[in-house]
C-alpha cells in the first residue's frame, strides 16, 4: 500500500479531479445483470427537455438540473435493459442517432462510465502502482511451411508456447512439446485463475496473441473462462485515433480484470517523444535499455523452424519476450495509473481515450454531481496557431533556448481566458488546482526516499503535466461540452504578443534570434554576455518584463546548433550528444540509411568539420554500390491507414495511386489492417522504377543474393546531399 504519508496529501482530497468518493483500493468495476456493478447501479441519459419521454411507457426518473445548458435533464433508469429502449424510443422519436451533433438527448454507451460519473468514485485510490497484481503474456506460433504468416484458421497452424510472468517475478513457460494446443490453453487458463492478477499485459495483445488465442480456443473447443466471476473472454471490433493515425483492433474486455497492451502505450508515447523507429517489442526494450544482455532473438520469420529444430531457443526467447513487457509497462504504464485514480474511466480505457475526452468526463462527473445542466459542443472554427518564425538557417554557436513554462495555461490563468459556458468555474479550479499540485509532485519525487513512493510521484507529477498542457488543446476540442473557440484564439493571440515582445528586447540588447516557436526562442546571446551568471542575468531580466504569473525560464545551452527550418533543427549538448528535432530531419519517411548519414553529416557541420562530408557522401554511395548494407538499413516501414478492401475500392474509383506496402499485404497470406506496419526494400533496375511494382517484404532480402535496386538508393542519397549542399559548401 501507499505509505501513510500520500494519503495524507492534498491530491486525493481534490474532489474535482480525483471523485467525491474517495473508496480506497477499489480495483475493478463490472455490470452485473441489468442493474447492479456488485450495488444497486442506476443507468441515466441527458435530455433537453423532459417532453421527450412523456409518451414512452418504461419507467425513468425524471430530474431537472440547473443552470443554462442545452441538457436540463437527467432521466435516472432501473435498469439498462430500460435505457437501451429509452435510446431506442429517442432515436426513432427524434430521427437523430446518439451521435448526431443535435440529437435532443445525450447517451453514453459506456455502462460503468456511467456508473463512475454518477457514483464520484475511481480506481485504485490509497494504492501504488506496485500493488498491481500484473501478469504478462506473449505466445509463439507455428506457419506452415509456403506461407508467410501464421494464420489461427489454417488447420496446420498452431500455439506453439504460452510465455507467462508476473510482477512478483514468478514465470512460466507451457511447451507446445509436452503439451496439445487444447492442453496448453487449459493450462494457460489454469495459470492465469491460479495467479489471479488484476492486469493481463501484452505487447500487441489486442491484435495479435488475444485474436489467436480466441481463434484456436474455438478450434480446440476450450472454453476462455478468464473472468474473476468464470465469464468468458469477450471481444468486438473498435478504432481508436492516435494523433494521425486510425487504429482498428479487436477490444477485448475480461471480468474484474484490465487488459493494457503495451503496443499501444509505446504509440502514446511517441506521439510526443518522436523517437521510436519502429512500435516492435525488441526495438522498443533495446531503445529504453531494457533488452538484457543474454536475450535470445530470433527473426520473426524463423520461429516454426527453431520450433521444429531448436525449441529452447524458441523458449528463452518467449520469456524474454514477457520480461520486456513487463520492463516496458513499468516504465509506460504508471501515469495511467494515476489516470485511473483521477477520470471515470476504468484503467484499461484510460489508456484508449485521448486527453479532451478525458478532461470533458470531469466537467460532466462534476456537473451531474452539482445537478447542473451540461452545454452542447460548439461548432468546430479554425484557431490561429502561435508565433513562429525562423531568422537563420546554418550553424550557430553558443546557444540558448529560453521558454515561458506552460505558455497557454498560463496565459488563461493569468488573463482569466475561460469557457464562457462553464457556469460552475470547474474549468479554472482544475487548472489553478493541478499547477499547484504538479509543484508539489515534483518537489515530493526528487524527495522520494523509497522507490515505489519516487515512481507514484514521478507519474503523479507527468500526469499532472499532461493534463496542464491539454486545457488549452480542450478549448478547440470539438466534441467538448464546454469547448470555446474565440476564448482558444484569445490565448493563442496573447502568446504571440508575448513572445514577439520577448523576441523584440532580446534583439535590442544584441542577440540574434535564430528561431522561434510558440513558447520558446532559440538565439545566440549578445557579445557581452559570457559566463553561465551572466546568461542567468540575462533571462532573469527579461522574465522581469512579463507579466506576474507568466514564467520564462532557461531551458538549456547548446555549444552548437544546426537549423534548418522551421521545427526542424538539430542541437549538440555539452556531452556531445546530437539531439535532433522536426519532421524533415527525423522523417519515418527516410530510411535508415539516409537517417544515419544526415546524424554523421549533421555532426560534421556542428563541429565545424563540414569539409568531411564529401568523403562520408562518397564512402556511403560506395557501400551502397557494393551491396555492403544490411536490408534493415534500405527498408522502409510504412503503416497502413486503410483497410485492405477500402484500398481497393480507391484504386479502382482511380483516387489514389498504388503503393508497395498495399500491394505487398494484397498477396501476402496475413489478414492485415489498418495501423499494422510493412516493411519493404526496392528492387528492379534503375533509379526511376515504379516501387508499387518493384518491391519485396523486407523479410525476403536474401544477403547471400541481394537484389536490391542500388541506382534507386544512390539517388536517394544524391537527393538528400542535395539538400543540405548549400550549408556543406558554403
Amino acid at each position: 500500500m501507499i505509505p501513510d504519508l500520500m494519503a495524507q496529501l492534498p491530491f486525493h482530497k481534490n474532489e474535482l479531479l480525483f471523485g467525491h468518493d474517495s473508496t480506497p483500493a477499489l480495483i475493478a468495476f463490472e455490470i452485473e445483470g441489468l442493474d447492479r456493478v456488485r450495488i444497486s447501479f442506476q443507468p441515466f441519459l441527458l435530455l433537453e427537455d423532459d417532453g421527450w419521454l412523456k409518451e414512452w411507457r418504461g419507467e425513468a426518473d425524471l430530474q431537472v438540473l440547473g443552470g443554462g445548458g442545452a441538457f436540463r435533464h437527467v432521466a435516472l433508469f432501473p435498469d439498462l435493459k430500460q435505457l437501451e429502449e429509452a435510446k431506442t424510443y429517442l432515436q426513432k422519436k427524434s430521427g437523430k442517432t446518439p451521435s448526431a451533433p443535435d440529437a435532443p438527448y445525450l447517451y453514453l454507451n459506456d455502462a460503468v462510465h456511467q456508473y463512475l460519473l454518477l457514483s464520484g468514485q475511481t480506481h485504485f485510490l490509497g494504492l501504488a502502482f506496485g500493488d498491481l497484481k500484473r501478469l504478462q503474456i506473449d505466445i509463439e506460433t507455428y506457419c506452415q511451411s509456403g506461407f508467410e504468416f501464421p494464420n489461427p484458421a489454417r488447420a496446420s497452424d498452431r500455439i506453439t508456447a504460452i510465455a507467462l510472468a508476473d510482477s512478483t517475478g514468478w514465470e512460466r513457460l507451457i511447451s507446445g512439446k509436452e503439451w496439445d494446443e487444447a492442453e496448453m490453453l487449459r493450462e494457460m487458463l489454469r495459470e492465469i485463475r491460479s495467479r489471479d492478477p488484476d492486469v493481463i499485459e501484452g505487447h500487441n495483445l489486442f491484435r495479435f496473441d488475444l485474436e489467436y488465442i480466441e481463434a484456436r480456443a474455438k478450434r480446440c473447443g476450450v472454453a476462455l473462462e478468464l473472468g474473476r466471476d468464470g465469464s468468458l473472454l469477450r471481444g468486438h471490433p473498435s478504432r481508436m485515433q492516435i494523433a494521425e493515425r486510425t487504429i482498428t483492433y479487436r477490444k477485448y474486455e475480461i471480468f474484474g480484470r484490465h487488459i493494457i497492451d503495451t503496443w499501444i502505450l509505446a504509440q502514446h508515447y511517441d506521439v510526443a517523444a518522436r523517437e521510436l523507429e519502429g512500435y516492435g517489442l525488441k526495438e522498443i526494450a533495446r531503445h529504453f535499455g531494457i533488452a538484457g544482455p543474454e536475450r535470445t532473438y530470433i527473426p520473426g520469420d524463423k520461429t516454426s523452424w527453431y520450433f521444429d529444430h531448436e525449441p529452447d531457443t524458441l523458449f528463452r526467447y518467449a520469456l524474454d519476450d514477457v520480461r520486456e513487457t513487463r520492463g516496458l509497462s513499468e516504465l509506460l504504464s504508471p501515469s495511467y495509473f494515476v489516470e485511473a485514480q483521477i477520470f471515470p474511466y476504468s484503467y484499461q480505457n484510460v489508456a484508449l481515450r485521448g486527453n479532451a475526452t478525458k478532461i470533458d468526463a470531469l466537467f460532466l462527473r462534476e456537473h451531474l454531481f452539482r445537478r447542473h445542466s451540461i452545454p452542447r459542443p460548439d461548432e468546430g472554427r479554425e484557431v490561429a496557431g502561435g508565433y513562429t518564425e525562423v531568422e537563420y538557417q546554418g550553424v550557430a554557436h553558443r546557444v540558448l533556448h529560453c521558454d515561458v513554462a506552460s505558455l497557454y495555461p498560463s496565459i488563461m490563468l493569468v488573463y482569466g481566458l475561460f469557457p464562457k459556458r462553464d457556469e460552475l468555474g470547474v474549468f479554472s479550479g482544475l487548472l489553478r488546482d493541478l499547477r499547484d499540485f504538479r509543484i508539489k509532485a515534483k518537489d515530493l519525487a526528487r524527495r522520494a526516499e523509497a522507490r515505489e513512493a519516487g515512481i507514484y510521484f514521478s507519474a503523479l507529477q507527468s500526469t499532472f503535466k499532461i493534463l496542464i498542457n491539454s486545457f488549452y488543446g480542450y478549448l478547440g476540442f470539438a466534441m467538448g461540452h464546454f469547448n470555446d473557440f474565440d476564448a482558444a484564439n484569445q490565448v493563442t493571440a496573447k502568446g504571440r504578443d508575448l513572445i514577439r515582445s520577448a523576441v523584440a528586447w532580446l534583439k535590442e540588447r544584441g542577440a540574434k534570434i535564430i528561431e522561434v516557436d510558440t513558447d520558446g526562442i532559440y538565439f545566440v546571446p549578445p557579445e557581452g554576455v559570457k559566463t553561465e551568471s551572466d546568461e542567468e542575468k540575462l533571462i532573469q531580466a527579461l522574465a522581469n518584463l512579463l507579466p506576474a504569473g507568466i514564467e520564462l525560464e532557461l531551458d538549456g545551452r547548446y555549444p552548437a546548433m544546426f537549423s534548418y527550418k522551421m521545427k526542424n533543427y538539430a542541437l549538440l549538448d555539452h556531452k556531445g550528444r546530437l539531439l535532433i528535432k522536426g519532421s524533415g530531419l527525423r522523417s519515418r519517411g527516410l530510411e535508415l540509411f539516409q537517417r544515419r548519414w544526415l546524424e554523421e553529416m549533421m555532426m560534421m557541420l556542428l563541429n565545424d568539420e563540414k569539409e568531411k562530408v564529401p568523403a562520408l557522401y562518397q564512402r556511403y554511395l560506395e557501400d551502397l554500390e557494393h551491396h555492403r548494407m544490411d536490408i534493415s538499413l534500405l527498408m522502409k516501414t510504412e503503416t497502413l491507414q486503410d483497410s485492405l478492401e477500402t484500398y481497393q475500392m480507391k484504386i479502382n474509383a482511380k483516387k489514389r495511386n498504388p503503393a508497395a506496402p498495399y500491394e505487398l499485404a494484397l498477396k501476402s497470406e496475413r489478414p492485415y489492417q489498418p495501423g499494422d506496419q510493412i516493411s519493404y526494400y526496392v528492387t528492379g533496375k534503375g533509379a526511376k522504377v515504379k516501387i508499387n511494382e518493384n518491391c519485396k517484404l523486407a523479410a525476403h532480402w536474401d544477403a547471400k543474393n541481394p537484389d536490391e535496386n542500388v541506382e534507386h538508393y544512390k539517388a536517394k542519397l544524391k537527393e538528400l546531399y542535395e539538400k543540405f549542399k548549400p550549408f556543406i559548401e558554403s
